[in-house]
């Protein structure tokens, strides 16, 4: 039977309110942006250092220490040969995505060009990008995973379907993707800020397409009904 923590609790706002609650677990500064890394899969302490810049050392442990706490995260040492410790999000955690979807949401309209001192990685399109590509495709189609490749380097999507969650994860997909997209990272940004839906970013020779599933169908024929209107 594990024993109970001795860690202290943190400040909690003491409101019988369900917003509050949830404010109490992830309300503090980097929780949810370390939610957003681990949604890509596990992630090793090094590799969350590196891709949250800005963030201390002892800030980034005290956070992953009141996520497994809190039930948000839990860590497992990796297989052989690999010698280290990973983090992973629990059911709990993964639950918050749909919480990271309406803030980036929320949040696209700011994204009027990276400021000087922006760091940026690919796999934080991911997120706003699925919800546009959805948007094409429809959430309940096929499950299946859609490459991305961006200036910046390359992430996946995992579309819904099947009974399949939909999710995201850094690097090329894990299988054989149903469709592999390639942009620039300014047209990335126009499709997360609703500006552009991925239809007319490939009408616009702006995004290509390649793969032969039902999503790069989908997208190639939403792309030329979006031709269509364009030039009719």
């Amino acid at each position: 039977m594990p024993r109970p923590s001795t860690a202290p609790r943190r400040r909690s706002y003491d409101q019988y309110c369900a917003s509050a609650r949830a404010l109490d677990a992830v309300g503090d500064r980097w929780t949810l942006l370390i939610v957003r890394e681990l949604l890509a899969g596990p992630r090793r302490y090094t590799d969350l250092h590196a891709d949250l810049p800005g963030v201390s050392t002892d800030m980034l442990a005290t956070r992953l220490k009141d996520m497994e706490r809190d039930g948000l995260a839990t860590r497992r040492r990796l297989p052989p040969p690999v010698s280290a410790y990973a983090y992973e999000l629990t059911e709990r955690g993964a639950a918050l995505l749909p919480v990271l979807r309406a803030l980036a949401a929320w949040g696209a309209s700011a994204l009027d060009g990276p400021r000087p001192v922006d760091a940026v990685r690919a796999h934080w399109f991911a997120i706003p990008l699925l919800t546009a590509l959805e948007a094409t495709t429809g959430r309940t189609g096929p499950a299946g995973y859609v490459e991305v490749r961006l200036d910046e380097g390359v992430f996946h999507l995992r579309t819904g379907g099947g009974g399949q969650a939909a999710g995201c994860g850094d690097g090329p997909a894990p299988a054989a993707p149903d469709a592999a997209l390639a942009m620039d990272t300014a047209t990335c940004t126009a499709v997360a800020r609703g500006e552009l839906t991925p239809a007319a970013a490939i009408a616009a020779g702006r995004l290509t397409v390649a793969g032969d599933g039902p999503h790069a169908a989908a997208l190639r024929a939403a792309a030329a009904e979006a031709g269509d209107l364009v030039t009719s």
